[in-house]
């Protein structure tokens, strides 16, 4: 018998179309032969299945929809929502009560990386890979531009602490530029992260778990043309090129897989995640971890996963069991 699967897009956050695109490219590549796959889109006022024009009402006590002649229930859901309330691990909280499996991290996990600075302290305790230097700075609270120069120096990175797709962020080469920089990341989060600014090579690395074994898949070079890669560069392939596999050495491309299998396991992800690095004079530096990385047509995941000659619907299936 196929199971129905939700596919779960929207959200709360900047990142909501992000999602939507996500969802569309995922239920296109689940296989019909083995499952039912239905859109399931959540607002903050709302929640509901789609279905071409028609939408119907969920029933949040057991995520069931009711149509004309019988109750639909779903078997699993894959959760295709940037930012808030799946990437920071509040969906998967609704999931575990009901019992329901789902394809992403769970809830501490989910809510660990999603604050950058939190996630970055964390990681930095086990030594596996190189972290920036940064300060937090948290709404309505007083802070001094020159303490914070002293610790990440010019030029540095304003990014809220809670948010991806690098809505919010910015790069300051001034130190009058830094305070409108962090009053414009508060329109994102109620905390912003001030990295130092590292020169080099940008890569990203995705990763999954399928049968209980932990792979990292080819490495993608990003070259960004605009002064940082941003939501234009990421989703507009006019503003960015992305090269797989990454112009780097054979023994350099070891050592990032292996350290994205290393923070994969020392984190306890689940499902696919995608690994930011920047590399500098032969230095690994974490940028950031996405638990619920974009899977969009123009996304890294399905690219990596091409120059392996594996296809979506294969690796969706594995996925979901």
């Amino acid at each position: 018998m196929k199971k129905n699967i939700a596919v779960v897009a929207g959200g709360y956050s900047s990142e909501r179309q992000v999602s939507l695109w996500t969802a569309e490219n995922i239920m296109n590549a689940l296989d019909k032969s083995l499952y039912n796959p239905y859109l399931v889109l959540i607002d903050k006022d709302r929640w509901y299945l789609q279905a071409g024009h028609t939408e119907h009402d969920i029933n949040k006590n057991n995520f069931s929809v009711s149509l004309s002649d019988y109750i639909l229930k779903f078997d699993y859901a894959f959760i295709a929502i940037h930012g808030t309330p799946a990437e920071d691990g509040l969906l998967q909280g609704y999931f575990d009560i009901l019992g329901i499996p789902y394809s992403a991290s769970g809830v501490m996990e989910s809510s660990l990386s999603f604050n950058k600075f939190a996630y970055n302290h964390f990681i930095k305790s086990f030594d596996v890979v190189n972290i920036a230097k940064s300060v937090l700075v948290l709404e309505n609270t007083a802070y001094n531009v020159d303490e914070i120069i002293e610790t990440t120096g010019l030029p540095c990175f304003v990014k809220p602490n809670q948010q991806g797709s690098s809505f919010g962020i910015a790069k300051v080469t001034r130190k009058d530029d830094l305070s409108p920089a962090i009053t414009k990341a508060f329109e994102q989060d109620n905390a912003v992260i001030i990295e130092e600014f590292i020169t080099g090579t940008e890569v990203t690395n995705g990763v999954i778990k399928l049968n209980g074994e932990v792979k990292a898949l080819p490495i993608t070079e990003v070259v960004s043309k605009n002064d940082l890669f941003d939501f234009q560069a990421k989703y507009d392939p006019d503003f960015a090129d992305e090269i797989t596999p990454a112009r780097i050495s054979d023994e350099l491309t070891k050592q990032i897989q292996e350290t994205t299998e290393k923070i994969y396991k020392i984190s306890g992800f689940k499902g696919i995640v995608r690994i930011d690095y920047i590399i500098r004079d032969n230095d690994i530096y974490m940028l950031e971890a996405n638990t619920i990385p974009g899977m969009t047509s123009n996304s890294f995941i399905p690219k990596q996963l091409a120059y392996e000659g594996k296809e979506m619907s294969d690796i969706l299936s594995q996925l979901i069991g």
